[in-house]
């Protein structure tokens, strides 16, 4: 299957007309790699076991202790390896290999919220660099005393939704507030958005008379990177009230085109969505899938502890979460999805 996938994309690199758009050859090319990667890596992983095998056998005719305990090392290797490589071929399902377009937005709380905000940015932030993603800057609104208002990235990389789609929903914090002069405790949300970036191939009909287009000046964290002319664009679609923003490129027209592809995402999300419910519906489940279902509770005080509420995965190394250790929590609901339609039969 995989070698098929290979064939087909070296087939595809070889047309003559390959180059001419520079962005999708430059995907075609990563998804590649990443496909002879997944190959690479089972092999390795099979060369392993092999070894460790015939390890055994060697133990199983003569005892050594020192080779005995470099096998069960090896071993606890192996199984960590492998539950990491299953990891990976669990995300099998429509568009987990896209781009993600995350977003986040303060609950009501005012600079308190806004300030938890700014830390789940650096937090994803963080999570993006340590698996070597890269985050683009797509809209920042700042904060009216720290913090931020609402920010829009995208994470490009292979498999970056299909991960990133775990941690969509609220996230709460329990704290001391720094805003507090009377050093009182705090709880606050912030909702975590996160559609993949579709397909150029993939069709969805947008009237021009639903939408309502603004332009206004670029605004920006310590105005690194954003362009302070008119040129950032804002698009509210007024069927369904979705508005995305887009403030990073250097013209109105660049602005205005990835506005739209944000505003397909999330059109494209929706009716996604709509079938979930609608199969849902048929067979009889139960199932809260409706945004805004708070899914982590991140706890600084009176103790240190974070955990998910979907599948009870909780860790006390805040700091740790803080600074992008996101993998187990991440990794449990992956892991959750797939049991569920054996559970239900």
């Amino acid at each position: 299957m995989k070698q098929e996938m290979i064939a087909n994309f070296e087939e595809k690199m070889a047309a003559p007309d390959f180059w001419d758009d520079n962005e999708r050859a430059q995907g075609v090319i990563a998804e590649l790699n990443a496909i002879k990667g997944v190959v690479e890596q089972y092999g390795a992983l099979s060369s392993e076991q092999e070894d460790l095998e015939a390890m055994l056998e060697m133990l199983e005719e003569e005892s050594d202790a020192d080779l005995e305990a470099e096998w069960t090392e090896s071993v606890k290797g192996l199984v960590r390896k492998v539950d990491d490589f299953e990891l990976q071929l669990l995300l099998n399902q429509p568009y987990d290999k896209s781009h993600a377009i995350l977003e986040l937005h303060p609950g009501a709380g005012g600079t308190e919220s806004q300030d938890w905000a700014s830390m789940l940015y650096r937090m994803y932030t963080r999570w993006a660099e340590k698996r070597g993603f890269k985050v683009e800057l797509l809209d920042y609104l700042p904060g009216d005393e720290a913090g931020i208002k609402s920010v829009t990235i995208m994470v490009r990389g292979y498999n970056a939704y299909g991960y990133l789609k775990a941690e969509k929903g609220v996230h709460r914090l329990v704290r001391i507030s720094p805003f507090d002069a009377s050093g009182r405790r705090h709880t606050s949300f912030v909702s975590c958005d996160v559609v993949p970036e579709i397909p150029d191939d993939v069709q969805i009909e947008i009237r021009p008379e639903d939408l309502r287009v603004d332009t206004f000046r670029s605004s920006g964290a310590g105005g690194q990177h954003i362009n302070k002319t008119e040129s950032a664009i804002r698009i509210t679609h007024l069927p369904t009230g979705i508005v995305v923003a887009c403030q990073t490129e250097r013209s109105q027209i660049q602005n205005r085109d990835r506005a739209m592809k944000m505003l397909m995402s999330k059109l494209y999300e929706i009716k996604i969505q709509e079938q979930q419910k609608e199969l849902a519906a048929i067979r009889g489940e139960q199932m809260d899938i409706a945004w805004g279902s708070q899914i982590r509770s991140y706890v600084f005080h009176p103790y240190s502890m974070v955990k998910d509420h979907r599948t009870g995965v909780e860790t006390g190394n805040v700091q740790a979460v803080m600074d992008g250790d996101l993998d187990a929590f991440i990794d449990g609901y992956l892991r959750s999805q797939i049991k569920q339609p054996e559970a239900n039969g």
